[in-house]
This record gives C-alpha cells, structure tokens and sequence, in this order.
C-alpha cells in the first residue's frame, strides 16, 4: 500500500506541473518531483529517494522533450548530497529545511545546466534567471508544502492528535472522577 501511495505522490509530482504550467506561468518553475526527492532523502531513506529521483527525473525529461536522463542523473546526484547532509545533520524543523530546499534546488538546476550545456543543448532563458526562478519557487512551495504534510497528514501528526484525545480525556476524567472518589465536589486543601 505504501508503494502505492509513494508512485502516486510520484505520478502527480511529475505530471502536474505541465498542467499548472497552463494555469499560472509562474507555477512552472516549481520542482515538485524535487520536492518529493528532497522529502525522502530528509527521511533518511537513501535507497528510496535514489530510486524515486531517477524515476522522477526521467519522467520530467520524458514530459519536457529535453535532454534524457540529464534530469534523472541530476536529481539522483541531489537525493545523494541531501542524504549525506541530512545523515550527518538533524534536519527535523522547517526552519533547517528551508536551505536545504534552497540548496536541492540550485544544486539540481546547475547539473541540469551543465549536463546540457556540456552536450551542446541551449535553453530558451538566460541561465541565472531561470536558475533564480525555480530556486525562489521550489524552495517556497517546498517549505509551504512539506510543512502542511509534517504539521497535518505524517504518522508524527497523527500520533500528536491521538496523544492529545488521550491527555483531555484523562484530564477530564482525574478531575470528575476524583471528586467522586473523595466524596465531595470542591477541592480539599
């Protein structure tokens, strides 16, 4: 069930940004497959976030008529050095992951660029503005987007909003039922 759910998130990842591309330009420049990459390599889940970052990226390719495998190799290479930051460093608030997004970002831009510039392939915009573009907009819905999943939708979540039930029904009923036991209903100094 897992797997499915991850090549879904996948699928999407991939797919949608063609389809924003038509609703707000802007929404191009968002990396979602680099997102997930990021996410999974933030879990510490090296063989997965490789796996994903190879499929991811050759599906952007695919989808973008451009260069094939240059995605892939650069976002395999991106899932390893977030990896390897995130081994060494406690990466768990979003304040930490916001330069890691930042760094994921540029650091997949410019393998992308450099792979297709050492193979004789040219893009249609200048390299820094494109570079900055989806560095601003890959790192602000990745934070916005990553947060969202940790705060309401991750097993952590869930076990916060479980623990919580379970505090206010124990306050509730230490209060009510230990009146009861003593015999009155006003507190006894």
């Amino acid at each position: 069930m897992r797997q499915l759910k991850i090549a879904v998130v996948l699928l999407l990842a991939v797919a949608l940004p063609s389809a924003l591309r038509a609703v707000w330009q802007p929404l191009a420049y968002v990396d979602l497959a680099l997102i997930v990459v990021v996410y999974f390599a933030l879990k510490r889940e090296p063989l997965h976030a490789l796996i994903l970052a190879a499929i991811a990226g050759l599906g952007t390719d695919a989808l973008s008529r451009g260069l094939l495998g240059a995605g892939g190799f650069s976002k395999v290479l991106t899932a390893y050095a977030v990896y390897f930051v995130a081994s060494r460093v406690m990466l768990d608030t979003t304040l930490l992951r916001i330069p890691v997004l930042a760094g994921a970002s540029l650091v997949d831009n410019l393998v992308y660029v450099g792979m297709n510039r050492l193979l004789g392939q040219r893009s249609p915009m200048p390299f820094v503005q494109a570079l900055s573009y989806k560095l601003i907009a890959t790192t602000i819905a990745g934070t916005i987007l990553l947060y969202t999943y940790e705060t309401y939708f991750s097993e952590k979540a869930r076990q916060h909003r479980q623990f919580t039930v379970r505090r206010r029904v124990a306050r509730r009923g230490s209060g009510i039922l230990g009146r009861k036991r003593r015999g009155s209903t006003s507190r006894q100094w």
